[in-house]
């Protein structure tokens, strides 16, 4: 089964994707947002996940520190809902507390320069959390 991982940010949302065997996340970019237009965003999401081949999405869920459920978290599950009634594919969440923090440390000690760090932390998080579900789902 092949997975998609999306990081869901304000500006942009990071995608990843599994090998077919839902073994091993791999980045695959991102989708930018308009800032404006969820439905466009929402479309547009659901096509990447279509023409990568998606079978099953995963959500990162940006839960508070102490495990609630604030406004960022109802936003993204507000997407995610959206995103569903477009792609009729079963989609998970994944709790994805500091898996920017970790995409950020991932890229500095990897020497990436700040510039190119914003444009990939996205993308990597969304690595981050795909990883997570797949490793979690082979227990």
């Amino acid at each position: 089964m092949r997975y998609v991982g999306l990081d869901v940010g304000d500006r942009r949302i990071g995608v990843a994707v599994s090998d077919v065997s839902g073994l091993i996340a791999n980045a695959v970019g991102n989708v930018e947002r308009s800032g404006y237009d969820f439905e466009a965003d929402v479309q547009k999401t659901a096509d990447k996940v279509l023409e990568l081949g998606g079978e099953s999405v995963v959500v990162g869920l940006p839960k508070n520190m102490n495990g609630t459920i604030g406004p960022r978290a109802e936003a993204v599950m507000a997407f995610a809902e959206a995103l569903k009634g477009k792609l009729d594919l079963p989609v998970d969440f994944w709790d994805e507390r500091l898996t920017t923090v970790a995409a950020h440390k991932m890229m500095i000690d990897a020497g990436m320069r700040r510039e190119k760090r914003k444009r990939n932390v996205d993308r990597i998080a969304a690595v981050l959390i795909l990883q997570g579900f797949l490793d979690y789902s082979r227990r």
